[in-house]
């Protein structure tokens, strides 16, 4: 099958049978971004068929999903998105669409290689924002005066600089504060993660700054579900569950694919695949022996069991995957009309 990005490329697709069914029995949708393609990408469900929306953002990376609005981390911009839910089901063709999220403004931040977004709450209840900026190492804000605002760092990360000393890249929320983060080494000199990074990849306690597990490979995307941690131990292709009082971890699922980008819906994690580039960085990692049998996509795994019940595959035109995330109640999303422009004006609900 195939569907066509906003720029009108052909990308064709596969997906097990079961996908569909997966999404509309656990009454949600997905919004994926795709790094390398340049894409955020929503996918929901039409009429029982998988159904597809596409808007551009240059190494589109962390995508945080708010209750009135979507953050998108791209190449040197952190952009918002404002939900206009209600027009939803007016955008080209109508009645498809049940959400519908809209480019409103960015910041311009430089090329701070920002991972992973995620939405916290302030002390006072307020959307809180954080980035992690792995140029610099940190976790940081945003404002409207400063490129970025630091917030924490790694204990072992002696000063702030755009150097990407330990590749921070993933961070996991607990009651809406900071709890976990993720980095490829412990290093404090410039992209010293690169000499040793298929068994340094650590996972850090925010407040204590503590290590809580280490020895993964190039580790991403630890979220907090239910009272436990888990985390993607990419180099291996494996989704894990880390003991915190211990730093030992069980090995939920083994996919065929770079793991890379996780949402957790019940007992569902969503976790995104890609494919390798035959890179320094990436030509050591463990799956590389296995290079030919990599997927792009996504596998869909039952924590209870560690079954993948579902599985969504690119056959072209999308390579490597960064984030997932979960729309809950949303059976179809979409992020505008490829095919008409979709105009906001004051006293008018929109203009196609």
């Amino acid at each position: 099958m195939s569907a066509g990005d906003d720029r009108g490329t052909e990308v064709r697709y596969h997906h097990s049978t079961s996908f569909p069914g997966v999404l509309e029995a656990a009454g949600c949708s997905l919004l994926v971004s795709t790094y390398q393609a340049g894409q955020l990408v929503a996918i929901g469900v039409a009429d029982g068929r998988l159904s597809f929306s596409f808007r551009r953002f240059d190494n589109a990376m962390g995508v945080a999903l708010g209750a009135d609005r979507l953050v998108v981390g791209g190449k040197n911009q952190v952009w918002t998105l404002r939900d206009h839910s209600d027009l939803a089901p007016a955008v080209a063709p109508a009645g498809t669409y049940d959400r519908c999220w809209l480019p409103r403004s960015s910041v311009v931040t430089g090329a701070i290689q920002c991972h992973e977004v995620t939405w916290g709450r302030t002390d006072a209840g307020a959307p809180d924002l954080w980035l992690v900026n792995t140029s610099f190492s940190c976790l940081a804000g945003l404002d409207d005066r400063h490129s970025f605002v630091p917030r924490w760092r790694p204990p072992f990360i002696s000063a702030l600089a755009p150097e990407d000393r330990c590749h921070l890249n993933g961070l996991a929320m607990r009651d809406g504060r900071p709890a976990y983060v993720t980095a490829m080494a412990p290093s404090d000199e410039a992209r010293g993660w690169r000499a040793v990074r298929n068994d340094s990849g650590i996972v850090l306690d925010v407040e204590s700054s503590e290590v809580v597990t280490s020895g993964l490979a190039m580790p991403h995307s630890p979220r907090w579900h239910a009272g436990d941690l888990y985390v993607l131990n990419s180099g291996f292709g494996r989704l894990e569950r880390v003991d915190t009082a211990t730093g030992k971890r069980d090995v939920v699922a083994m996919l065929p694919g770079y793991a890379r980008g996780l949402a957790i819906h019940g007992d569902l994690a969503f976790v995104g695949l890609s494919k390798i580039r035959e890179t320094a960085i990436f030509g050591g990692a463990p799956i590389a022996e296995y290079h030919d049998q990599l997927k792009c996509g996504l596998g869909v795994v039952d924590l209870r069991t560690g079954e993948t019940v579902a599985t969504f595959e690119w056959e072209t035109g999308v390579h490597e995957i960064f984030d997932v995330q979960v729309v809950p109640g949303a059976r179809c999303p979409t992020l505008g009309s490829a095919e008409e422009e979709i105009w906001l004006l004051p006293g008018a609900s929109s203009v196609q």
